[in-house]
């Protein structure tokens, strides 16, 4: 099996294991940003966008995305002490609707810092690393970092460090729910890691 169908099988999977819930219901925003406001604005703001470095902006992220993540926390299958504690609170409806009301939200822009990376964070942004066999992550979070509804996250304008955090993450199998970035990370050095979450955090 090549590694563009292994990716597309994979991906496949990804979509069957989302809820019928976060497909099929529809959304209510007003109790969307009341659970919101209640639960998540201390780390990630008012609006989605956190000020936190370490902490990831929501608002503009594809809804199904969202869902999936906040159902993994809870069951467990992603890791994380403090996402799990406040996901573990939520009922399927509450995360459809918290899902949809940061997806109605607008992204705040962020930007590159390290001027020494761009050059490399775009050409494995954009390129890949053929002789190592890395995927272009344009491939999948499409050229603007916009992503693909559903399948893969918007990642343009995100917080460089929790980028790296998750990408380092990917790699060393801390995290585990995406079959598809465990592959891509297992290849990336800490430097191409740094580079390319610096290089996404400026996309627009």
């Amino acid at each position: 099996m090549t590694s563009i169908a292994r990716l597309m099988l994979a991906t496949t999977l990804a979509l069957s294991s989302l809820s019928v819930v976060a497909q099929d219901k529809k959304p209510d925003l007003a109790k969307g940003e009341a659970s919101y406001t209640a639960v998540c604005a201390a780390c990630h703001g008012a609006d989605g966008n956190s000020g936190s470095p370490e902490n990831p902006k929501l608002a503009g992220q594809h809804p199904q995305y969202l869902v999936k993540q906040l159902q993994e926390f809870k069951s467990g299958k992603r890791n994380n002490a403090v996402m799990k504690g406040f996901a573990t609170t939520l009922s399927d409806d509450d995360m459809v609707n918290i899902s949809h009301w940061l997806a109605s939200k607008q992204p705040k822009p962020g930007f590159a810092k390290e001027k020494d990376l761009v050059a490399l964070g775009e050409r494995i942004y954009r390129g890949g690393i053929a002789e190592r066999k890395i995927a272009a992550c344009a491939g999948c979070h499409s050229p603007n970092g916009a992503g693909i509804p559903a399948q893969y996250p918007r990642t343009s304008g995100q917080h460089a460090d929790y980028s790296k955090t998750q990408l380092t993450a990917f790699r060393d199998g801390i995290r585990a729910n995406s079959v598809q970035m465990t592959g891509v990370a297992a290849r990336l050095n800490d430097r191409e890691i740094r580079a390319v979450s610096d290089y996404m955090a400026g996309l627009r």
